[in-house]
């Protein structure tokens, strides 16, 4: 008996190793396209089901993708209600791996293959680089799940005989409500349902457990999963707890689904067993009841919303972005943070110079512009204490372009408070068509459109004001030594021309450091 409880443990251990080795493995060989899939389509919720799904079939991890989701919202990629879209579409694509293991771990019964092919596995791991590491390690992991599962099934090969279903609570309100909680605490011990899910199969397969009894546990799993979004939300922002906790409400009312399959689809149930086996029958509840969920509250996700808003209301902002420093922990998350603030700030100060320089002028805008100031200084402090991962290429390039816009919206920022400049530019024939254009291209930018084509634009002004600049000075000395203008009219026409070409490079330069994070780190756009 002893013997056969650490074949089970260590069956488990290996499992949840195996998991973890080739889940980081098949993120890191996504990329940024999968945060990318999860910050661009999730427009409704309909779009944040299928991104949500796919993401997690792909990653093989439904903590990972809630997670990931959680972090988005603190960083100001998601807003609350795309969030719940995506933590739908989670909840389905985690069903995914009770259907692989059940494949090629009880079907196919691969765990004598895996044994085969951990040593090259590990070999192409230890010893080759870039995309042929991250394949060793991938299917190492998927080795070493698939001989945990081998050692699950050893350990529990003869608990009919030991455990059996009559032992554990009965078919009774109370006891069933004891199963559930036997799946929630077992899936908050090993921190992954999928690992609960397999011993569940496990049971099941030796008898241990009852159809009835493993539809307990089964719904129980589903509510223990959201314990690691709670945690990865303690000490973040508001509307992160609040996307934690409307996860684990979520997962709450799909669980409730099994009360009426075991009330009037349990016959349903076990006739599907008697057809196939009981083990089928659990993998379509357990996908079942998340679609069914997923299908009952997407109609209302924004009443759910509202209601998540009303059960923990969000204080109102003190500044014009909130970084919120849980996300440290995680430097690409904080870059993308970073990503998005940089994103509000940019798109405030092109309106307000846009108006500026339109005809007539409208300074309002950047009269407007004093909270800017706190809000950048904010975005230096967040940027000096994010601490990198070791050999990441991608992050150190998003940091650097991060560090250059910011950089430049600070310079920025203190021209467009040199007003007076803009009101010459106006009075200027000569320098009053690039001013406007200039605005033209800001509200492009602003609307979202082409930014290379306006970047390209940026520069071609450039060059132009700068011309003009040399020109233009030197047609206006030539008149102040005629007597055609004054000394002041020089100096402020001259100062105007210098204004324009340097937030023409300022802006440029903006637009081709956010196109170079852009590059390395997804694609972020402040929530709505």
């Amino acid at each position: 008996m002893t013997e056969q409880l650490f074949y089970v443990l260590g069956g488990i251990g290996m499992f949840l190793l195996g998991m973890k080795v080739m889940t980081e493995a098949l993120r890191e060989a996504a990329g940024t396209g999968l945060q990318a899939i999860l910050t661009r389509f999730t427009t409704t919720p309909f779009t944040g089901v299928i991104s949500g799904g796919l993401t997690t079939a792909a990653i093989q991890s439904s903590s990972a993708t809630t997670v990931m989701t959680v972090g988005f919202v603190g960083a100001g990629l998601l807003t609350m209600p795309q969030a719940l879209g995506v933590i739908y579409g989670a909840n389905i694509g985690t069903t995914a791996t009770g259907w692989l293991v059940s494949l090629l771990g009880f079907k196919l019964k691969l765990g004598t293959l895996a044994m085969a092919l951990l040593f090259p596995a590990s070999l192409l791991d230890l010893l080759a680089r870039g995309g042929w590491a991250r394949a060793g390690r991938m299917l190492a992991g998927l080795c070493l799940l698939l001989i945990g599962l081998d050692l699950m099934q050893a350990g529990m090969k003869d608990a009919g005989d030991i455990l059996r279903p009559e032992m554990l609570p009965s078919s009774t309100v109370f006891g069933l409500l004891v199963l559930a909680a036997l799946g929630a605490g077992l899936t908050v011990v090993m921190q992954s349902s999928s690992a609960a899910m397999a011993l569940a199969l496990v049971m099941i397969q030796s008898g241990a457990i009852s159809l009835t009894q493993a539809v307990a546990i089964v719904a129980g799993m589903n509510i223990g999963t959201t314990c690691t979004a709670l945690l990865a939300s303690l000490g973040g922002s508001r509307p992160m707890r609040q996307t934690a906790v409307a996860n684990l409400l979520f997962n709450v009312a799909t669980s409730l689904i099994a009360v009426p399959v075991l009330v009037f689809g349990l016959g349903a149930l076990q006739e599907l067993a008697e057809r196939s086996n009981t083990m089928t029958a659990i993998l379509v509840f357990h996908t079942g009841f998340n679609v069914v969920g997923a299908m009952l509250f997407l109609p209302i996700t924004a009443q759910f919303a509202r209601f998540i808003s009303w059960l923990m209301p969000e204080t109102p902002k003190a500044s014009l972005v909130n970084l919120d420093r849980a996300l440290l922990s995680d430097p690409a998350m904080a870059l993308l943070a970073v990503q998005a603030a940089l994103e509000v700030l940019e798109h405030r100060i092109y309106r307000a110079m846009a108006s500026a320089l339109q005809a007539p002028a409208d300074y309002r805008g950047i009269a407007a512009l004093t909270p800017c100031r706190a809000a950048l200084a904010e975005i230096e402090a967040f940027l000096a204490d994010i601490r990198l991962t070791a050999d990441h290429a991608k992050q150190e390039a998003g940091l650097s372009a991060l560090l250059h816009q910011t950089d430049h919206v600070l310079r920025l920022l203190e021209r467009l408070s040199q007003t007076g400049r803009i009101s010459v530019l106006n009075e200027d024939p000569l320098l009053r068509r690039p001013a406007v254009i200039t605005g033209a291209v800001l509200r492009r930018l602003i609307e979202g459109l082409s930014n290379e084509t306006e970047q390209a634009r940026l520069q071609r002004l450039a060059v132009l004001v700068n011309h003009r600049k040399d020109r233009h000075r030197r047609g206006l000395l030539l008149g102040e030594h005629a007597g055609l203008f004054d000394l002041n009219e020089v100096f402020s026409h001259t100062d105007a021309m210098r204004w324009l070409a340097r937030c023409l490079h300022h802006l440029e330069r903006l637009e081709h450091y956010r196109h170079l994070a852009r590059e390395a780190l997804p694609v972020a756009r402040p929530a709505p």
